[in-house]
């Protein structure tokens, strides 16, 4: 069974950064996407970044130069550097896992197949 746990949100200004990371576990494909969607309360989730099994990435024009997605193979941990954070970034930041669908794809959507509990990204300004 897919286990994703996600961490390090907290409260920052704007301005500033955090590194999310999310611990992976009890999948077996070969071929995956894995990334970041973010919910805020009363909005729409939103598809942030994505990384392929083949480390071609992809992200929302939203973030795009300030965020960058990277996964670390050998921990199975998959991270999102986030920089020159703005207001609009507050949100639920889930870690999402899909064995079929690519990056592009998952960004558009938000939708992943096994998705974590989320972290808490909250900028003030």
């Amino acid at each position: 069974q897919v286990h994703l746990v996600e961490s390090g949100g907290g409260s920052v200004q704007s301005g500033g950064s955090l590194r999310l990371s999310c611990a992976a576990s009890g999948y077996t494909y070969s071929r995956y996407c894995m990334g970041w969607f973010r919910q805020a309360p009363g909005k729409e989730r939103e598809g942030v970044a994505a990384i392929e099994s083949d480390g071609s990435t992809s992200y929302a024009d939203s973030v795009k130069g300030r965020f960058t997605i990277s996964q670390d193979n050998a921990k199975n941990t998959l991270y999102l550097q986030m920089n020159m954070l703005k207001p609009e970034d507050t949100a639920m930041y889930y870690c999402g896992l899909d064995p079929l669908r690519p990056g592009i794809v998952v960004v558009t959507t938000g939708r992943f197949a096994y998705w974590g509990q989320g972290t808490q990204v909250t900028v003030s300004s």
